[in-house]
């Protein structure tokens, strides 16, 4: 079965997802915080369990980051 990719939040408090997150990367080097994004991309995918829900998230993701560079430049 698989479940569409779902772009709302499903956070009761969005912001303090965001916290959390931010948080985590305090205190670390760049080089410490790219693996521990690494680490949890790992670990929410496996979470997700659902191939295509992956391929549409990074779809998603990539497209963003295009997008983010090519308004900035």
């Amino acid at each position: 079965m698989t479940i569409a990719l779902s772009t709302t939040s499903n956070f009761p408090d969005p912001d303090a997802a965001y916290r959390l997150i931010v948080e985590a990367h305090r205190g670390i080097s760049d080089e410490q915080s790219a693996a521990l994004d690494a680490a949890l991309v790992l670990i929410l995918a496996n979470h997700i369990g659902d191939l295509a829900v992956l391929r549409d998230a990074v779809t998603l993701a990539k497209r963003r980051v295009v997008d983010d560079v090519q308004v900035a430049s």
